[in-house]
């Protein structure tokens, strides 16, 4: 049964996480700090969405240096509705997940075409947004627009789930989760707020020996109470990842050019470059001997690669041939320009188990 917080202790609750962040906030690149709200500068809400679509599944750490590069590449919304969707995906390979990159592009020509490149400031003129979900709408109207909207990542789930000890599992454990940070969001500084429970649970209400001696939220946490924090959040048991098997063909001239070809649109990988591979799916094998290739040579086994994706994990045979360029689907690239085309990881480990130094940095 989901317990009521009284009114004035979720108003004390949110002071006093408050005054922590004031005093101990992550200095991040997409982040206003809370002295310059204070003195009257605004979050970018292009930034602000920028990076919550990075970080859905991915650490700050990994997103820093993508953020980085698109905002040299498209400083503003408008920027990077006006590129082409070939460049987003290039540069947007590595951060996994690829469906976000062709949404973003979506939602920033949305934004462009329909909004005159300025973005909604409610949840739900967010949430009508291509790609754009209810967490994003939340963490983009209470950060970017001072919204009082409920922001729940992951971060926030481990707190509030040892803050009220949440026995019932997750997944179907966040509605519950969600109505406790409703209750908490301060009218005040809700986008303070909603950073600020990120960065508890990003710092010290972390998954394993979290520092709950230093939490400002530690006189009203149940579980640190029971003594029991690491027990929460309760997750459902995992289920085994079913294996797929496939083959990766890496064919390369004589003067250094890779025989590459375009993924459809839709489904796995969609719109990425890949090296020929064989038809597995998350649900089905593919091929994974050399009689599967994409045209007749010397192909020579290099070894297995393994890459886990969400739901599966995926072994692919690589062959490699050196040959003459063959009449083929796709097109010859050099070597040296693999970096700059839209390579999945899996592809980069295919490439690599082939062609060791593909990747290696080149001399300036």
């Amino acid at each position: 049964m989901l317990q009521t917080l009284p009114q004035e202790l979720s108003e004390t609750q949110a002071q006093r996480l408050l005054a922590w962040y004031d005093r101990h906030h992550r200095e991040l690149p997409w982040r206003v700090s809370p002295s310059s709200a204070k003195a009257g500068q605004r979050a970018d809400p292009y930034r602000i969405w920028l990076s919550e679509v990075m970080l859905q599944q991915t650490t700050v750490q990994a997103v820093k240096p993508f953020f980085a590069k698109f905002l040299a590449l498209w400083p503003k919304v408008t920027d990077l509705a006006a590129a082409p969707v070939e460049d987003v995906m290039a540069a947007w390979a590595g951060l996994g997940y690829y469906a976000r990159a062709r949404n973003l592009k979506k939602c920033a020509e949305a934004v462009a075409a329909d909004h005159g490149g300025v973005f909604p400031d409610t949840e739900d003129g967010l949430r009508s947004l291509p790609g754009i979900g209810d967490y994003t709408a939340a963490a983009v109207a209470a950060i970017a627009f001072n919204r009082q909207a409920a922001v729940m990542d992951g971060n926030v789930e481990r707190v509030i789930s040892r803050l009220y000890a949440i026995d019932a599992p997750l997944p179907g454990s966040k509605p519950v989760m969600k109505a406790k940070v409703r209750l908490l969001t301060p009218a005040d500084r809700p986008g303070d707020f909603a950073q600020a429970m990120m960065d508890l649970g990003a710092t010290i209400c972390t998954p394993k020996r979290p520092a709950c001696s230093l939490c400002p939220l530690r006189e009203g946490c149940i579980a640190l109470a029971e003594h029991d924090p690491e027990r929460f959040p309760v997750k459902a048991a995992k289920k085994d990842k079913p294996v797929r098997v496939g083959a990766a063909f890496v064919a390369v001239t004589p003067d250094g050019e890779v025989l590459l070809r375009r993924r459809i649109e839709t489904g796995l990988l969609g719109g990425m470059t890949e090296v020929p591979t064989t038809a597995w799916t998350s649900r089905i094998d593919g091929g994974d001997t050399e009689d599967h290739a994409p045209f007749a040579a010397s192909w020579e086994a290099c070894g297995t690669i393994v890459h886990v994706f969400t739901h599966f994990e995926l072994r692919l045979s690589v062959f490699r041939a050196q040959t003459e360029k063959q009449a083929a689907e796709g097109w010859w690239e050099p070597v040296d320009n693999l970096d700059a085309q839209a390579l999945p990881t899996v592809m980069k480990k295919a490439i690599t188990q082939a062609l060791p130094l593909a990747f290696a940095k080149q001399p300036h």
